[in-house]
């Protein structure tokens, strides 16, 4: 997207993204807050996990999702790994997506939007090519 057309359409994509994201409020937000209880109880205080990711023009942010891992960590003081660390209710979070969820928050502040591609991890900068790297030139979903 270059020049004018380019900046109307992000626009357009932008108010798109807060319309709908006000219009699934109603329905969404009883749903985070059931989610946040259950997660609130069933992992303890961090209900959020956040985790650095690249967006629009490689730049950084945080990813939110919500938290479907324990803390457990070994004998040594190292986490374990993910796959015991996952619960049954956090499995059910990841394969219905509603783990997701938190990150409307991400689409609100304008980090992200409803249709792109996926955000990847900040530290695979290093292994785009160039081509690969165009990725950016659009907002993360």
């Amino acid at each position: 997207m270059n020049g004018t057309s380019g900046m109307h359409r992000r626009a357009v994509k932008r108010f798109l993204d807060i319309v709908f994201c006000v219009l699934a409020l109603p329905v969404v937000l009883p749903l985070l807050v059931i989610i946040a209880l259950i997660v609130r109880i069933h992992f303890g205080s961090s209900v959020l996990f956040t985790q650095e990711r690249l967006g629009f023009q490689g730049r950084p942010f945080f990813i939110r999702k919500f938290r479907t891992m324990t803390d457990a960590r070994a004998d040594d003081g190292q986490l374990l790994p993910d796959a015991e660390r996952l619960t049954a209710i956090g499995r059910f979070l990841r394969a219905t997506s509603l783990d997701e969820l938190p990150e409307l928050m991400n689409v609100l502040t304008g980090e992200m939007s409803l249709v792109g591609p996926r955000p990847l991890y900040s530290h695979y900068r290093d292994r785009y090519t160039p081509n690969q790297f165009r990725r950016h030139e659009v907002l993360p979903a």
